[in-house]
């Protein structure tokens, strides 16, 4: 007989770090987000949130998009499928190690 497996080992390992799942969790609340906007929520400088939306970026889950507005250079994050897929997975776990259905 086969034990169940603990739900800890459904969490998604890319999306688990807090900066990362605090990213994720603005990004699927809307299309697109502005880059300095993510920074300022999630409370991270350029340069952390860059590798992070790097390593979101690299799995799939995270689209960026350039672009100039008044001409000056600005960037746009959006949640991919997969991405928010990811996410409402990770959440299910979560979810599933504290016990609430």
């Amino acid at each position: 007989m086969s034990r169940p497996e603990h739900p800890r080992h459904l969490l998604d390992r890319e999306i688990h770090s807090p900066v990362r799942l605090s990213i994720m969790a603005l990004l699927v609340t809307a299309e697109q987000v502005e880059f300095r906007r993510v920074r300022d929520t999630v409370e991270v400088s350029d340069s952390a949130l860059s590798k992070h939306i790097s390593t979101l970026e690299s799995v799939g889950y995270v689209e960026v998009r350039k672009g100039n507005v008044d001409g000056r250079p600005r960037t746009w994050l959006s949640a991919t499928p997969l991405g928010r897929s990811a996410y409402e997975s990770h959440l299910a776990a979560l979810d599933a190690i504290i016990g609430r259905p």
